[in-house]
């Protein structure tokens, strides 16, 4: 859902950027918990990391 509000955000990008901004920071954000999560998950799970 996030990809259509930016999608359909963009023919306002000049006149409101917030329209497009704000999705964008919650996609950016939402990817960079996922990696950090997977990277935490990892850690604590990768025996050869625990040596």
């Amino acid at each position: 859902e996030w990809g259509l509000m930016v999608a359909e955000a963009r023919q306002f990008i000049f006149r409101n950027a917030w329209t497009v901004a704000v999705p964008g920071i919650a996609i950016a954000m939402a990817a960079m918990g996922f990696n950090l999560f997977g990277d935490a998950l990892r850690d604590s799970l990768d025996p050869k990391r625990n040596e």
